[in-house]
């Protein structure tokens, strides 16, 4: 019966009748009753009660490693634990975590451990000198022993294992530089599964791609190769001998180029299934010139039709908060007072949308204006 259609009407005040009819009330219902009105007063007092614990989504996290793990030491890898000494959360292949940052800032890097250890997390991060600053400060600023919060982990790039999650019978993963990152431990779980796989390992010089040895670790399964030495790989090289069918899945994580390649590369090839994770933004595409207005100055900041709002907004705020840049961290969100909004994410609600929510990364303009709470 729907409870809402049908509400209840009639209060009980006193115990029911027996159910076949021998009493004018269940005498058990009634001792129950008697004794529940006599114990609770006494008892209430004694077990008041409490506020649960309410999680605001963070971990607390110490640095208890350090150590540089390319050749031209641009790659830092941070091994963290937790601050209070309990198990970090569970993740699985491909899952990021949030780094809450001492200056304020929210970066996602890619966890590259092991899966099986929840004593530890791994990252690896890359300094970038005309970045966001987000790298510098990682490099400059963290050393071992620093306490600092966490979010996560999530999982945007996760691993469909063959026969569990995906049609596939050989995995090929592809990875360039950094990109080793959410790879690294998708190498591990298909090796511990025993799966078909294959990779290739690329970067400008081998001095400039980290985890070199670890991956090389791996065998002939693995292709390293350098852009100084061979030149820049081909998309067949990249994906390898393909049968027919393939029945072949395609992990890659790089630059944007190389990704948009791959893309077009394999959008006919029905067989073989692509999955790709970005660390930069993707390209804006059937994108139109509109203006952003900034409530607090009243400023007019031109955005291009193949710029997103928060590039241009950062040209003139520096400090505007973002992260992943893609769309899902939510990092840049900010309300709308006036214009229309071409949403272009997935992770608002459709009240938040309503109320003229905007992910500034992604969502646009169709044309016109856009006065943002800024």
């Amino acid at each position: 019966m729907n409870q809402r259609a049908h509400p209840h009407s009639t209060t009980l005040t006193e115990p029911p009748p027996h159910l076949h009819g021998r009493w004018r009330h269940d005498p058990l219902l009634t001792v129950g009753t008697m004794v529940f009105r006599a114990w609770w007063p006494v008892w209430r007092p004694l077990s008041p009660l409490h506020a649960g614990v309410v999680s605001d989504g963070t971990t607390r996290v110490r640095i208890v490693g350090r150590e540089v793990v390319a050749r031209d030491e641009n790659v830092i890898a941070l091994t963290l634990a937790a601050a209070d000494g309990a198990m970090l959360p569970e993740w699985h292949a491909g899952a990021h975590i949030d780094l809450l940052l001492p200056s304020g800032r929210m970066r996602e890097y890619s966890l590259c451990g092991d899966t099986a250890d929840r004593a530890h997390y791994r990252i690896a991060v890359r300094r970038i000198p005309d970045g966001g600053g987000g790298s510098v400060e990682v490099h400059d600023s963290l050393r071992i022993g620093d306490v600092f919060s966490i979010k996560g982990p999530r999982n945007a790039f996760p691993l469909a294992v063959p026969g569990h999650g995906s049609s596939a019978r050989r995995i090929r993963f592809v990875a360039a530089g950094i990109g080793i990152t959410p790879i690294l431990p998708m190498l591990a779980t298909a090796e511990r599964f025993g799966l078909d796989w294959s990779t290739l390992y690329t970067g400008r010089t081998a001095e400039s791609i980290p985890f070199l040895d670890e991956v090389a670790a791996f065998g002939d399964r693995v292709t390293i190769r350098t852009d100084d030495v061979h030149g820049l790989p081909s998309m067949a090289e990249l994906v390898g001998p393909v049968d027919d069918p393939a029945d072949l899945a395609v992990y890659c994580c790089g630059p944007v180029p190389m990704l948009e390649g791959l893309r077009r590369h394999l959008a006919a090839r029905a067989d073989i299934e692509l999955h790709y994770e970005r660390f930069s933004p993707p390209p804006v595409e059937n994108g139109t010139e509109f203006t952003v207005t900034l409530a607090s100055t009243g400023q007019e900041i031109p955005v291009a039709a193949d710029e997103s709002a928060l590039a241009a907004i950062r040209r003139v705020v520096p400090s505007v908060p973002y992260s992943c840049q893609q769309g899902f961290c939510g990092t840049c969100k900010v309300r709308t007072l006036s214009g229309e909004i071409d949403h272009r994410d997935n992770i608002l609600t459709e009240p938040e949308r309503e109320a003229g929510t905007i992910l500034t990364c992604v969502s646009r303009s169709p044309g016109g204006n856009l006065t943002l709470d800024l």
